[in-house]
């Protein structure tokens, strides 16, 4: 996975760290292709909400997914300008899949051993041909372990909940700040503790904190460590 093919550049990291924004920013600066794995597991969660499905029954939610998968009904596939996108009955979900409720479905969802394995094939069918940026909890521990560049992004709980809040008044959504902390700080308990696939930083994983660095710079340093793993 080397060389004109170009190479697998893995970010993992908990939710908030910027790991979508800033995996699209390198896609673009590399000419990559970006597989936003993320919003696989958030899709996930919402056709099981759509189908009625408690995010708590896994038996119900596994047999949804993987039920959806083979039938086409959620799927990734490629979009304009080097991205991919995830589609929910041949739409794209994508407000439907930022808000909270399926921040915190996709963290349950992707605790069952079935959702996972029936979104496995999804993530890895578009990293074979390299040239790709992948972004998720697991990329570089079970998706791409032996991608070329894997990189734990993350960022201070407080800092994580406080740009979680500016995104959604943004948004128009009213936020508060401690409940926010709060959700931010159950996601990561709830990432980490699962028993299958959890959060955690691969041993050969470059880690970047964010809570100081500005956009650009996070996104500097990733591209520069790509180029120096031979991406060109």
């Amino acid at each position: 996975m080397s060389g004109a093919r170009g190479i697998v550049v893995a970010i993992d990291g908990p939710a908030g760290a910027g790991k979508s924004t800033v995996a699209r920013q390198v896609a673009g600066a590399l000419g990559y292709t970006l597989v936003d794995t993320g919003s696989l597991y958030r899709a996930s969660a919402l056709v099981a909400e759509r189908a009625g499905v408690s995010m708590g029954d896994q038996a119900g939610v596994e047999g949804t997914v993987s039920a959806a998968v083979a039938r086409g009904a959620l799927r990734l596939e490629a979009g304009d300008a080097g991205l991919t996108r995830v589609l929910v009955d041949g739409e794209d979900p994508a407000e439907a899949l930022r808000t909270p409720a399926m921040s915190m479905g996709a963290s349950a969802v992707a605790a069952y051993p079935g959702v996972r394995e029936a979104l496995l094939e999804a993530q890895r069918a578009f990293g074979r041909a390299g040239g790709v940026v992948l972004e998720g909890r697991d990329i570089g521990t079970v998706v791409f372990p032996k991608a070329e560049l894997k990189v734990f992004l993350t960022a201070s709980a407080e800092e994580r909940a406080r740009r979680r809040c500016d995104e959604l008044r943004l948004r128009g959504i009213d936020a508060d700040y401690a409940v926010t902390l709060a959700e931010v700080r159950q996601r990561d308990h709830q990432d980490a503790s699962r028993e299958i696939a959890p959060l955690r930083e691969a041993d050969d994983a470059v880690r970047v904190d964010s809570s100081d660095m500005e956009p650009q710079a996070v996104v500097d340093a990733i591209v520069a460590l790509a180029r120096g793993r031979g991406a060109v």
